[in-house]
């Protein structure tokens, strides 16, 4: 019994020890922790813990009652001596190991959170970074958007001016055409005014040439 318990107590220092310091072997066992701490493991390690915790009871009552012995009969016996520190070692042993199974278990704990916390800050700093490269890929964006629409805005002055410089050619040509038809229309009147004179100068003619033969024929009577 006191052999296993050294051995069991040797065991667990030794994976306290792999769990402290970060080396390959720490991995390994993390691992079979977890996978101890599945299924009917947990169940186990507590039935291994209430066993040993009643052993360890039975030692403490075991000392109790020797102790009381001795002080009934007044000393303890040889026998009573060897009893006593026997079990004093048991219960020192036991203790122990319940004491180093609760820091194995704690310390696996810890190094859990500690390597998820670990996780998580890496993956916050992924996103973080994630977001920065988006955040300058939008900002290059929005200054080529920016470049584009002044530029734009340039063909649109552009425009405008050369559409304000067409309005004017086009109310300089409507002006001129106004003009031209006011003297077209002048030109009009002065020609109908023409074609009044000529015809009353064309009735003036014929009158006179039938007078002129009017005259002619008198004569030759």
């Amino acid at each position: 019994m006191i052999h296993l318990l050294f051995t069991v107590v040797f065991s667990e220092m030794a994976l306290v020890l792999l769990m402290l310091f970060k080396t390959p072997l720490r991995k390994l066992v993390i691992m079979g922790l977890d996978r101890l701490k599945r299924g009917r493991g947990p169940v186990m390690v507590k039935t291994v813990a209430g066993t040993v915790f009643v052993v360890l009871m039975s030692s403490v009552y075991s000392m109790v009652k020797i102790k009381k012995r001795g002080i009934d009969d007044g000393a303890l016996s040889p026998t009573d001596q060897v009893l006593m520190a026997k079990h004093l070692l048991e219960a020192t042993l036991m203790g122990a190991v319940l004491f180093l199974a609760l820091m194995i278990d704690r310390l696996h704990h810890y190094i859990r959170e500690l390597s998820i916390r670990r996780k998580s800050m890496e993956a916050a700093k992924k996103q973080n970074r994630v977001s920065e490269e988006g955040k300058v890929g939008i900002s290059q964006e929005i200054r080529a958007l920016e470049g584009e629409t002044a530029a734009l805005r340039e063909k649109v002055k552009k425009l405008e001016s050369e559409l304000e410089s067409k309005r004017k050619d086009i109310s300089v040509a409507e002006s001129n055409t106004v003009a031209l038809r006011k003297q077209s229309e002048g030109f009009l009147l002065e020609y109908d005014r023409l074609l009044g004179e000529n015809q009353n100068l064309r009735n003036q003619l014929q009158s006179l040439d039938q007078r002129l033969s009017r005259s002619g024929s008198k004569k030759n009577m």
